[in-house]
């Protein structure tokens, strides 16, 4: 082979190496089940959590006539955002109706929800008292494309 092909060859295999590489890297999450990819990279946070509702009412230090954006609740809203950083609450929000407010927990089990509710200051401050329930979320997005698919 002369010199000015090996020039030309090996630019080229070296490109085509690289457009492999892009691809496999590209579609790997495509082709791979998500829960796997995250098992490999790492496995406590494929562990089983569970879900918990709280709902937040008007507690005994409740300020009468004023409304959930009006109490204070600074110290509760740090909280609450400690609490997504950290993973545990996944939702949260004040009921428009002036009612409380509500909070989405995934946690390992009941007793750190009873330990993340007990510590809220607005609970310890007696704004608000709660309701916890345990909850099954279900996969309605895949029962959709399961039944879409029945239909088709």
């Amino acid at each position: 082979m002369a010199i000015a092909q090996l020039v030309f060859v090996r630019p080229m295999v070296a490109t085509v190496a690289s457009i492999i590489l892009f691809l496999v890297l590209s579609l790997a999450p495509i082709y791979c089940p998500a829960q796997s990819l995250t098992e490999t990279v790492n496995p406590r946070q494929t562990a089983t959590k569970a879900t918990y509702l709280v709902v937040y009412r008007p507690g005994p230090a409740w300020l009468t006539g004023k409304s959930v954006m009006e109490q204070p609740l600074k110290e509760h809203g740090k909280y609450m955002l400690s609490l997504y950083i950290k993973g545990s609450m996944k939702l949260a929000g004040p009921l428009t109706d002036n009612a409380g407010g509500a909070v989405l927990l995934e946690v390992s089990d009941e007793a750190e929800a009873k330990a993340i509710v007990a510590n809220d200051p607005a609970v310890k401050s007696g704004i608000f008292v709660y309701e916890m329930h345990p909850w099954k979320l279900q996969p309605w997005e895949e029962f959709a494309k399961k039944a879409k698919g029945a239909t088709q």
